[in-house]
C-alpha cells in the first residue's frame, strides 16, 4: 500500500471535513483517508492514489462543492529568473502566495514554497489555487457583502422607525438576498445531492422560516451575525493554523550554491550531497551540513528553543533550521532537503496533526448524532405544543432558534484544534510530539521512567579527581596518564588528556603504546614503564592496589614499573538541569525512575544528586523491558525516556516513549515524542503541555455543550431568541478556536 499526501481547500469548516472523510473512506479502493482540516491536508492510503485522484475529487465535490484537491510536491522551489511570470494561467504555481495575477506579483507577494522535480508540471500548477494569507481574496468578497449587508439592514431599521412599512420590508429582503442568497443558493444544490444535515440547510430554513412568521428583521439579523461570526471564526483559524504552521515550515525557498563560475542561486531541492554552500550572516541554516570554512555563532532557538548561540567552527557539523548570527559560512552539504532537519520537523508535525485521539475521534461520532437529534427536537417542538396550544408563531420560532444551534461545528473544530496547537506549541521548544495520541496518552502519565547515559547524563567523561599516592603529585600523576593514554582513541583517554591540556601540564609523547582491549594501556616513557587502565589490568600484572571508596564514575588505576601511583576518577556529568527537571515533575504529581546496566552505586549516586525516586541497577535491555512492565502494574501508565539503540525497545513498550535529539535514529524512530534540545526540562514541559492540550480540548466540549443545551432550555420557556442561537453556533465555535490557541502563548 501506498501513502499519499494531498492538499484540500475550499472547506467550509470542520464537520463538512468529517463527512468528506468519512465519504472518501467508503471508496472500496481506499484502505485509510485522513483529512486534517487543521492542516488542509488529505492523507490516502491505496495501491495507487494518484490513479483515485480524479474519483476522490468528485466524491468530495459531492458532499463539499467547490472544494478542490491536488497534489502536494514538495521536492523542490520554484525560481523565477526573470522579473515576470511565464505562465499564461493567473494562478500560476501549485503553492505560490498571490494577491494578484501571477505576472503582476512582486518579489515580496511571490513567495513560492512549490516542488515538481526536474520539470515543472503544469497540470498542478494549475490545479492548486492561490494562497494569500488570512485576507484572502474570499474573504475581502466576505467583507463586501457583510459591509453591503449592514447598511441595508441599518437602513430598514431606519425606514421603519419613520413608518415606512412597506419600504422597510423590502430593505429587509434586500439585505437578506445579500447575506443569505449563497447560503440558500448552496443548500439548494445540496439538496440534490442528498446532503441534508448541513449548516446551509438549516440556517436557511431557520432564517427563511422567520420570514414566513413575519420575523423580518431577526431573519435578515441572524443571517447576518451568522455571516459575521463564520468569517472571523475562518480568520482565528486560519491565524492560528498559519502561526502553527510557520513556525515549523523552516524549509528553504533556494540556496546559494558556490561554484567553480561564482555563487549561483538554485532550488533548494536540487542541492546534492557534497555541495558548497554560503551562509550569510542572520541567515538560516539551509540544509543538513558541515562548516567547510568561517567561524561564526548560531543560534538553534529556532530547531531546539536553547536560547544561548553556540559557537561553530571549521569542521562543526550544522542542522538547518538554525540561524547564523555573526560571521559568513560555507558548509557542505551532508543531507538533502528532504532528508534534513527542517522537512522532519515540519513533517513530524503534520504527521502528528493527522493522528487523532480518541476524544477527537468520539466527538467525530457523537456530531453524526447530535445535528439528527436536534433537527428532530426542532420538528417535534414546532408541531406537538402548536396543536396542544394552538400558538403555532411561537412554537415554530422556538423550533427554528435549535435549528440555528444544531450544527456541531464548534464540537468538531474545537478537539483537534485544542490538540494540533499543543503539537505547535511543543514544536517551538523543540519538543515534537508525533501525535493527538501521544498527547493523549502523556495526559494519564503517572511515572516517568529514564534511562542514564544521555538522558540524565550528558554522555560525555570528564576528570573528576586525581587520587596519587604518597610520594606522587596530582599534576605528576595526571601527566604520566595522559602521556599514557595520548594515542588512544578511547572516550575516557580523550578525557584524561584533555583535562591534562586544562590544566597546562606538559604530556610527553611515550616512545611506545600498546592497547590491551578490555582492561587499558601499557606504555613506555622515559620514566619507565606505565600501566594505565582498569582493575583487570592491574590484577593481570600483579600490581597491589589501595582506592578508598568507590565513588560515581569510572576509576583509572596506574602504576609506574611495578608501582601503584594512584587512580583517576572519569565520570559522566549530569545535565545542569536533571534536578530541577525532577522537581518540577515530582511537583506535577509524577514519580520517577532511572534505569541503567551501570552499577548500583554509580546509579545511586546519581538518583541521589538528582533526586530520582527509584533507581534500578545492573540492567541489560531486554531487562529494561521486563523492569519496566513492573513499573507500569504497580504505578499506572509510563512514560520511558532514552536516547541509545538499545533503548528502542523499551521505548516501543512503554506507554509514552520520549527520545533525545541526540540519540540514535532507531530510538527517535521507535519514539512517540522527540525532545531536539537533549534538555531534561523537555520532558516536564512536554507533559504540561500534553495536559494543558486536553484540558482545553475537554474545556471546549464541556462549553459547547453546555451553551447549546443551555439556549434550547432558554428557548423552550421563552427566554432566547434566534440572535441568542446565533452565538451558542458560530460565537462558541470563534471562542473554542481562541481558547485552543491560548497553549501557544502560555508561558
Amino acid at each position: 500500500m501506498t501513502k499519499k499526501v494531498y492538499t484540500i481547500e475550499n472547506l467550509d469548516c470542520a464537520n463538512c471535513a468529517a463527512a468528506v472523510e468519512r465519504k472518501i473512506n467508503a471508496l472500496p479502493d481506499v484502505q485509510e483517508a485522513i483529512l486534517t482540516f487543521a492542516t488542509k491536508q488529505l492523507r490516502i492510503t491505496a495501491e495507487d492514489p494518484d490513479s483515485l485522484l480524479e474519483t476522490i475529487r468528485a466524491t468530495a465535490l459531492s458532499v463539499e462543492p467547490g472544494v478542490e484537491i491536488y497534489p502536494r510536491n514538495r521536492s523542490s522551489s520554484h525560481v523565477h529568473t526573470d522579473t515576470g511570470c511565464s505562465h499564461e494561467h493567473e494562478n500560476c504555481c501549485s503553492e505560490h502566495t498571490h494577491t494578484q495575477a501571477c505576472d503582476n506579483c512582486s518579489e515580496e507577494e511571490h513567495k513560492y514554497n512549490h516542488a515538481s522535480g526536474d520539470a515543472y508540471d503544469r497540470e498542478d500548477m494549475v490545479s492548486a489555487p492561490p494562497r494569500t494569507g488570512i485576507l484572502n481574496a474570499e474573504n475581502r468578497r466576505e467583507f463586501i457583502e457583510v459591509g453591503l449587508g449592514i447598511i441595508l439592514f441599518a437602513s430598514a431599521f431606519l425606514v421603519r422607525y419613520l413608518g415606512f412599512d412597506f419600504v422597510s420590508i423590502a430593505l429587509f429582503a434586500l439585505a437578506y438576498i445579500d447575506l443569505g442568497g449563497k447560503i440558500v443558493w448552496t443548500a439548494v444544490k445540496n439538496l440534490t445531492k442528498g446532503k441534508v444535515f448541513d449548516e446551509n440547510f438549516l440556517m436557511s430554513i431557520a432564517t427563511l422560516g422567520a420570514f414566513t412568521i413575519q420575523e423580518y428583521a431577526e431573519a435578515t439579523g441572524v443571517m447576518l451575525f451568522y455571516r459575521i461570526g463564520e468569517l472571523f471564526e475562518d480568520i482565528a483559524v486560519e491565524r492560528s493554523r498559519s502561526q502553527i504552521m510557520d513556525a515549523v515550515d523552516m524549509r528553504p525557498e533556494v540556496v546559494t550554491r558556490v561554484e567553480p563560475g561564482g555563487l549561483h542561486t538554485i532550488p533548494s531541492a536540487d542541492a546534492k550531497v557534497g555541495d558548497i554552500l554560503q551562509i550569510k550572516p542572520g541567515d538560516r541554516i539551509p540544509l543538513d551540513g558541515v562548516i567547510t570554512d568561517g567561524q561564526s555563532r548560531i543560534d538553534t532557538s529556532p530547531v531546539t528553543g536553547e536560547s544561548v548561540p553556540v559557537s561553530a567552527v571549521p569542521g562543526d557539523s550544522v542542522i538547518s533550521g538554525c540561524i547564523n548570527t555573526s560571521g559568513l559560512l560555507k558548509i557542505r552539504v551532508e543531507k538533502v532537503l528532504e532528508e534534513s532537519m527542517v522537512t522532519k520537523i515540519l513533517d513530524s508535525v503534520e504527521n502528528a496533526a493527522a493522528s487523532k485521539p480518541q476524544i477527537e475521534r468520539f466527538i467525530s461520532r457523537f456530531a453524526r448524532i447530535y445535528t439528527p437529534f436536534v433537527v428532530a427536537l426542532a420538528l417535534g417542538t414546532a408541531i406537538i405544543p402548536s396543536l396542544i396550544t394552538g400558538d403555532w408563531n411561537y412554537w415554530v420560532y422556538t423550533a427554528l432558534t435549535f435549528l440555528v444551534i444544531s450544527c456541531p461545528c464548534a464540537l468538531v473544530l474545537s478537539v483537534p484544534l485544542a490538540f494540533f496547537s499543543g503539537i505547535g506549541a511543543g514544536s517551538r521548544k523543540g519538543i515534537l510530539f508525533k501525535g493527538g495520541v501521544s498527547l493523549e496518552a502523556m495526559n494519564n502519565v503517572k511515572t516517568v521512567v529514564m534511562d542514564k547515559t544521555g538522558t540524565i547524563t550528558k554522555g560525555n567523561f570528564v576528570l573528576h579527581e586525581a587520587v596519587p599516592t604518597k610520594g606522587t603529585s596530582t599534576a605528576g600523576l595526571l601527566s604520566l596518564c595522559a602521556s599514557g593514554e595520548s594515542t588512544s582513541t578511547h572516550p575516557i583517554a580523550h578525557s584524561i588528556v584533555s583535562a591534562a591540556k586544562s590544566a597546562n601540564l606538559n604530556i610527553p609523547e611515550p616512545h611506545s603504546v600498546e592497547e590491551i582491549a578490555g582492561h587499558g594501556v601499557r606504555a613506555v616513557l622515559a620514566e619507565g614503564e606505565l600501566l594505565c587502565g582498569n582493575r583487570k589490568l592491574m590484577e593481570q600484572f600483579g600490581i597491589q592496589i589501595t582506592s578508598g571508596e568507590e565513588m560515581y564514575g569510572t576509576e583509572v588505576f596506574a602504576a609506574l614499573n611495578g608501582t601503584y601511583i594512584g587512580h583517576l576518577v572519569i565520570s559522566d556529568t549530569i545535565k545542569e538541569d536533571a534536578r530541577p527537571a525532577v522537581n518540577a515533575l515530582h511537583k506535577l504529581g509524577i514519580k520517577t525512575a532511572m534505569l541503567t546496566g551501570d552499577t548500583s552505586e554509580k546509579a545511586e549516586s546519581v538518583a541521589e544528586e538528582t533526586g530520582i525516586d527509584e533507581v534500578y541497577a545492573k540492567l541489560l535491555p531486554q531487562d529494561k523491558v521486563s523492569q519496566l512492565s513492573k513499573i507500569r502494574a504497580a504505578s499506572g501508565e509510563v512514560m520511558f525516556v532514552g536516547d541509545g539503540i538499545n533503548d528502542a525497545p523499551v521505548l516501543a513498550g512503554a506507554d509514552v516513549g520520549a527520545a533525545m535529539g541526540s540519540g540514535a535514529d532507531a530510538a527517535i524512530e521507535a519514539a512517540d515524542v522527540v525532545f531536539m534540545t537533549s534538555s531534561m526540562e523537555a520532558i516536564p514541559q512536554s507533559l504540561d503541555i500534553a495536559r494543558a492540550s486536553s484540558r482545553i480540548a475537554r474545556q471546549n466540549v464541556v462549553f459547547a455543550l453546555i451553551i447549546k443545551v443551555l439556549v434550547m432550555i432558554l428557548g423552550l420557556f421563552g427566554f432566547a431568541n434566534m440572535w441568542m442561537a446565533v452565538f451558542a453556533d458560530t460565537g462558541v465555535a470563534m471562542l473554542c478556536v481562541l481558547n485552543s490557541i491560548r497553549i501557544l502563548y502560555k508561558k
